[in-house]
């Protein structure tokens, strides 16, 4: 991880990197006929769990607001990051599978005839001695150089994607949490990146620290869940030396633990992204299908309709991140009595990646 002064530093070239600060808010979700000279894109977020694509067709109007109308997107659970908390390395059977599915979205990019292609790698691939072979892998199936972008980058890209797509109403600053894999990004903005900070911190790598003894017939150890409780505290301290938890004024969480956690609180049956986007949890809901995540078996999330297969066995991990992220904003804004619930946003990094692609 790193120290602060280089979070800053990187933070600004982030920033820059990942989409201009006056452009943040003004992106419009669009229909076909609204769209006069479009550029598609492809974006790829490749993760810990997790490999995504989105096609889409964007453009710039002459007030320079971006316009983007989805054309597909997919999600591939590969667990690219097995064991690279305790290894250091990319396992090879996971390294085949992540290439597998960029083998799939291959023949998607060349069939939709994008113009350009952007692939971002992020916790597993920044964390593995041996990314470069997968690296080579990606870069012979698709022809464009794979980025292993660092967490600042990561960051303000998930905040560029969240922003995108959140009411104008709501109250800023916003902190937009994206709980990957193996990392997890809290941004603060109004209209732009303020303060930033990526932590190694993420399903995946809770589940493999604390919870791999764990009887998956039973929900999680209370012990265990004590241990990963202080040590996601401890994570959570150090961010509030870059992150100011108590100025808060809208709380925002993306990407797929959130967005699951989102559709138990909705009690949905499948997983529907039209009502999980923008739904409002007050933190009593959201902590009841927080806890259902944490105690319940794992074959009991498998057979839930909406649970992708390959985030049943993590997804405790990362319900307890948010539940922590969730305490955390609520003890530090209790003084103005600002926050008491969160939003959900269908929006994340895999939209920033799409946006960054979007000529000035």
């Amino acid at each position: 991880m790193l120290d602060e002064s280089r979070q800053y530093d990187g933070l600004q070239r982030g920033i820059h990197a990942a989409f201009k600060r006056d452009t943040m808010s003004a992106v419009t979700m669009t229909e076909p006929e609204q769209l006069r000279h479009p550029r598609r894109v492809a974006a790829i977020d490749c993760g810990t769990n997790s490999i995504r694509l989105l096609i889409a067709d964007v453009e710039r109007d002459d007030t320079g607001s971006v316009r983007m109308r989805d054309i597909t997107r997919l999600m591939r659970i590969v667990r690219l990051g097995y064991n690279v908390d305790k290894t250091g390395r990319l396992d090879p059977d996971a390294i085949e599978r992540t290439l597998e599915a960029v083998r799939e979205y291959a023949e998607l990019i060349k069939r939709h005839n994008v113009d350009s292609v952007r692939f971002v790698a992020t916790s597993a691939s920044r964390d593995a001695q041996n990314r470069d072979v997968f690296v080579d892998g990606v870069r012979e199936l698709l022809n464009v150089e794979p980025e292993v972008v660092p967490g600042e980058e990561e960051a303000a890209l998930s905040f560029a994607g969240a922003m995108s797509a959140l009411d104008s109403q709501a109250r800023r600053p916003a902190l937009v949490v994206d709980i990957g894999g193996g990392s997890t990004e809290l941004v603060i903005g109004t209209t732009g990146v303020e303060q930033a900070i990526s932590l190694n911190m993420g399903s995946v790598r809770v589940t493999e620290r604390f919870f791999a003894h764990c009887d998956s017939e039973q929900g999680i150890d209370p012990q265990a869940e004590a241990e990963a409780t202080r040590w996601i505290d401890e994570q959570l301290d150090r961010a509030a030396s870059v992150i100011d938890f108590g100025a808060v004024g809208t709380l925002v969480g993306v990407a797929g633990t959130v967005t699951t956690i989102a559709a138990q609180a909705l009690g949905l049956d499948r997983y529907m992204p039209e009502r999980i986007h923008g739904a409002v949890f007050t933190m009593d809901e959201g902590e009841r299908a927080i806890r259902f995540m944490i105690d319940q078996p794992v074959d009991v999330k498998a057979a839930l309709g909406f649970m992708p297969k390959g985030r049943e066995d993590v997804i405790a991990g990362g319900a307890l991140i948010w539940s922590r992220i969730c305490a955390r904003v609520v003890a530090c804004t209790r003084p103005l009595g600002t926050i008491d619930r969160w939003v959900t946003s269908e929006h994340d990094i895999l939209d920033g990646i799409a946006l960054s692609q979007v000529k000035e």
